[in-house]
């Protein structure tokens, strides 16, 4: 068994792969941002080390500090987690070519299966067909327009290099075409640090299925079971379940097999997911996911598998021990996603802050998988999943009814989350008769009159301010010179004869949110803005998107409610803005 692993991610992954390693006697690093160093997954592991910075680029993308921090901690193994890293060949080469254990697939399984256009042609070659698609990278919004006039329209432009839905684009007609395909490409580059894109015939009413496999160094591959992870908005899950409900045994069957097929063509190890698209009776292959997935404690649930200790296993040399008969399926089991976003009109917008208040929900077949707990930060800079919630039950009724019972009892303040939204989609007739897909949420689901409560102003970053100090320590009467983050508090000048006293840091100002229509355009998050797209001057109608804003890695378009001439504009793309900032006036 490998004896200390760091991870090279953060949040509720992380926590999770530190729980696991603790049960099996592992010793575990973290690393951390600037922004993370007092966070759960520091707060958890044995050892933490900085990698600087505060956005994914200066920190969790940041391959010589992160190798640095191996070479530092001695840690004989790396688990990515998701996200970040996960998927990146030359970062798993990295690891390996020091002499140090990459906790997932060959380097070269990576490099066909984390391409999404390579992996397709893999698939091809197995017998396992895709969506109708291109398998050639995308670079101009021309190619976008013939695609679609071949195959029709709507278009999805997808990142070549990730999954989860980030760089995603749906394209409806040749006018939007070079916007989303710009999009597409910042998205792709921010989240997964590589630009490429490619295209794919988007279906119209599918649901998505994807296959848990699990290989070893020995030959043996398996499946372990399908989730429907149909419920998303923005092409990102929102809820996922084991079993997957209304879905033929015979396809079940054919589709682990398909997916055995692909795994084993590109010389697999350790797990991974095989996602699929099915509509009509036909699934079709869409992308393999070569890390372990978010919702992967669906699987866990039903099977009773600890997927990460097997992870651990498998990259420690073992067998897996069982055969394909032998993976044990049991009841049903639902995980819900709590984003940190506000659901509001069905809007999704992103959240961040500090959580003021977390108080989890407990009872029979309830699990919490959490990155943060009250008074931890959500940062603008990654992503804003929270938490997950999975509930075990006998049957799906039994799943459904005590996720409802166990999201009631959760309450989280500070922060807007998406809970009510998850509660409306589990309380609708459609979800409870599998009448769902990957659609529906957006095109069916009516979110229009959810008004969650405002979570209020953020905490003052005044009070809870630290600086970097270095002081001198003595540990066994050796003296040591050492550096800290401590809170800052100044010294105030007294009057003579008068005791110092300390200074309260100043509250910064906030600007007001003006009222819809007002003409006064603001931003309802903290972000960065990336792209303006009207000059002092132009013309403007109602709903017209005047500049775009990345907040937790998703680009949100700022809206006018009012038809007018643009009288300012007051910022810039690379802009840094708060909520109720002033972008453009209009009159």
């Amino acid at each position: 068994m490998l004896q200390k692993v760091l991870i090279a991610n953060r949040g509720e992954i992380a926590v999770r792969v530190i729980r696991t390693c603790r049960e099996l006697g592992v010793a575990t690093v973290a690393v951390y941002s600037e922004l993370d160093r007092d966070a759960l997954h520091v707060r958890l592991a044995d050892e933490a080390y900085a990698l600087g910075g505060q956005t994914a680029a200066e920190s969790y993308l940041n391959t010589e500090a992160i190798l640095s921090a191996i070479e530092a901690s001695g840690a004989d193994a790396v688990h990515p987690g998701y996200g970040f890293y996960s998927e990146n060949a030359d970062f798993a080469r990295a690891i390996t070519d020091r002499g140090v254990t990459f906790i997932g697939p060959p380097p070269e399984a990576i490099e066909v299966m984390g391409d999404k256009i390579s992996s397709r042609r893999a698939a091809e070659a197995a017998g396992v067909a895709g969506v109708p698609g291109r398998t050639e990278p995308v670079t101009d919004p021309a190619e976008v327009v013939a695609f679609g006039e071949e195959f029709g329209w709507p278009v999805a432009i997808k990142a070549a290099f990730g999954g989860g839905g980030r760089g995603m684009k749906v394209v409806h007609s040749a006018k939007q075409a070079a916007e989303a395909m710009e999009s597409a490409q910042r998205e792709a580059q921010a989240y997964f640090g590589r630009p490429e894109i490619y295209l794919e015939r988007f279906l119209d009413w599918p649901r998505h299925i994807e296959m848990q496999v699990l290989a070893d160094a020995h030959g043996s591959t398996l499946w372990l079971g399908e989730r429907d992870c149909s419920c998303q908005r923005r092409h990102q899950k929102l809820i996922e379940e084991s079993p997957a409900p209304d879905f033929p045994d015979d396809v079940r069957q054919a589709m682990g097999a398909a997916a055995v097929r692909v795994a084993e063509a590109c010389g697999y190890v350790n797990a991974g997911t095989v996602e699929f698209l099915y509509q009509n009776g036909e699934f079709y292959f869409l992308e393999m996911n070569t890390r372990l997935q978010v919702e992967h404690p669906v699987t866990e649930e039903v099977t009773g598998l600890d997927l990460v200790e097997w992870q651990l296993r498998v990259a420690s040399g073992e067998p897996l021990g069982f055969s394909q008969h032998d993976v044990p399926r049991r009841g049903h089991a639902i995980e819900v996603r709590i984003n940190a976003e506000d659901p509001s009109g069905g809007r999704f917008v992103p959240s961040p802050g500090t959580i003021t208040t977390f108080r989890p929900p407990a009872g029979p077949g309830v699990r919490l998988d959490a990155g943060y707990e009250a008074g931890d930060t959500v940062s603008q800079f990654y992503d804003n999943l929270v938490g997950k919630l999975v509930v075990w039950g006998h049957d799906r009724e039994a799943a459904r009814r005590r996720m409802l019972r166990a999201l009631k009892e959760t309450v989280i303040e500070g922060v807007a989350t998406t809970i009510p939204a998850d509660i409306a989609i589990l309380d609708h007739p459609d979800f409870a008769s599998a009448a769902h897909s990957t659609n529906w949420v957006e095109q069916t689901l009516d979110l229009s009159g959810l008004q969650v409560a405002p979570v209020g102003p953020a905490a003052d970053p005044g009070d809870k301010a630290q600086v970097l100090r270095e002081v001198t320590a003595e540990v066994q009467g050796r003296r040591y010179q050492v550096k800290l983050w401590v809170p800052e508090m100044p010294v105030a000048v007294a009057a003579p004869g008068a005791a110092p006293t300390r200074a309260r840091k100043a509250a910064k100002p906030k600007a007001a949110v003006a009222g819809g229509g007002s003409g006064t355009i603001t931003v309802p998050m903290q972000g960065t803005i990336v792209k303006v797209l009207v000059s002092e001057g132009d013309t403007v109608e109602a709903g017209q998107t005047v500049c775009v804003l990345e907040a937790m890695k998703m680009e949100n378009a700022v809206n006018t409610e009012k038809a007018g001439t643009v009288t300012k504009v007051k910022v810039a793309a690379g802009d840094s803005v708060g909520p109720g900032d002033v972008v453009v006036v209009i009159e």
